[in-house]
């Protein structure tokens, strides 16, 4: 058996059962068996022990035995978990959440922990033991384990709806990704690219990224939308100490048409402040006005060893930092604005013609990973 507990979701009062419902489908989606709810946790019937750390809504889970609500087969279903350990110091640990149970939790440490001592002759240590024998007392079954392995809390993908996130090929937005699925978001991606600086190679990048975010929260869409036609402009017709932000607004429009395709009322960015030139506050206010729809930057005061510890925990950080061209680097000055007027910039790009917008979306091409 695998045994779940969350965190949040018990704060939900009457629509805690939407949330259990929802993380009872995620989970089913990873594990083969039958998954069903218990008081206070969602318990899975299988023989498969599979890594549920990542799944946004699971506080920790454990690896467990079931036995009857019945002293003896829980003490022996104890007995028989602890054979398989090797330790020489122990303790219980007990709760109820079926009161009804004629054993409070103290007299259950008390009576588990004497049968465990008589039958193994290990020493009970109250003070970091090192063993420990949680016993759960549920409504129709009680569990016993031995470890309590962590997970990442949060909400179940799917209960705050559908956000598109930005997805630039680096480290930080698949991690932005991730965070907005905490927080119970579907994440769709967007990458923007050049195709005369991108070849093969960085599409297959993007879909390793992706297809890593997709073992989280189930299939993904991923647009890869061209943006040559468009950069072409802008170098032509922009300032190049103006033209790294001006290319971030025209990606914003790309992306807003894609939100707007997929009915999202929010755009997902990676952007974290002071970590490139364009992501001074005086840049951001002018790349975020180019959108019309909300935009969300949960990076937005992390650093960047805050960001690298996330994007090794997800399992996004060794394809993120395979090189590859980034189109906002290409033909810009050597010292960019770090403090651009939007006044300027809208002058600057007042000639570009934004129907490419449309053209570039037009021809997106969309894959499920």
């Amino acid at each position: 058996m695998i045994v779940i507990h969350y965190s949040e979701i018990g704060t939900k009062g009457r629509n805690r059962d939407y949330f259990e419902d929802q993380l009872i489908e995620n989970v089913k989606r990873i594990v083969n068996g039958k998954v069903y709810k218990r008081y206070g946790m969602i318990v899975v019937d299988t023989k498969e022990k599979k890594d549920l750390s990542l799944i946004p809504g699971v506080a920790y889970y454990s690896y467990a035995e079931n036995a009857k609500l019945d002293l003896e087969d829980i003490k022996e279903k104890s007995l028989a978990l602890l054979r398989k350990e090797n330790f020489e110091s122990f303790k219980i640990v007990s709760s109820r959440s079926n009161k009804n149970f004629n054993l409070t939790s103290p007299e259950l440490n008390e009576k588990i922990g004497e049968f465990i001592f008589e039958k193994l002759n290990k020493k009970v240590k109250l003070k970091n033991p090192e063993k420990t024998l949680f016993v759960e007392v549920g409504e129709k079954e009680a569990f016993v384990y031995t470890e309590k392995i962590r997970g990442i809390g949060g909400l179940p993908v799917g209960i705050s709806g559908d956000v598109v996130c930005s997805l630039s090929g680096g480290l930080d937005s698949p991690v932005a990704g991730f965070l907005m699925m905490n927080r119970g978001c579907k994440v769709i991606f967007v990458h923007v690219y050049n195709k005369t600086l991108h070849g093969k190679g960085m599409q297959e990048k993007l879909k390793k990224i992706v297809k890593e975010l997709s073992r989280i929260q189930g299939k993904s869409k991923l647009y890869m939308v061209p943006f040559g036609d468009i950069q072409n402009e802008i170098i032509e017709k922009v300032d190049a100490k103006y033209r790294m932000i001006v290319y971030r607004r025209f990606m914003m429009r790309i992306i807003e048409k894609i939100a707007i395709k997929e009915k999202c009322r929010f755009i997902v960015t990676g952007d974290s402040v002071g970590q490139v030139a364009s992501q001074t506050l005086e840049n951001l206010n002018c790349i975020w006005d180019a959108s019309n729809i909300n935009v969300f930057a949960p990076l937005i005061g992390m650093n960047k060893d805050n960001i690298v510890d996330i994007a090794k925990k997800i399992n996004t950080y060794e394809h993120s930092i395979m090189p590859y061209p980034d189109c906002c680097s290409y033909m810009i000055a050597k010292h960019p604005v770090t403090k651009s007027r939007l006044d300027y910039i809208k002058r600057e790009e007042k000639d570009i013609d934004v129907k490419l917008v449309e053209k570039s979306v037009s021809e997106a091409e969309l894959e499920i990973i």
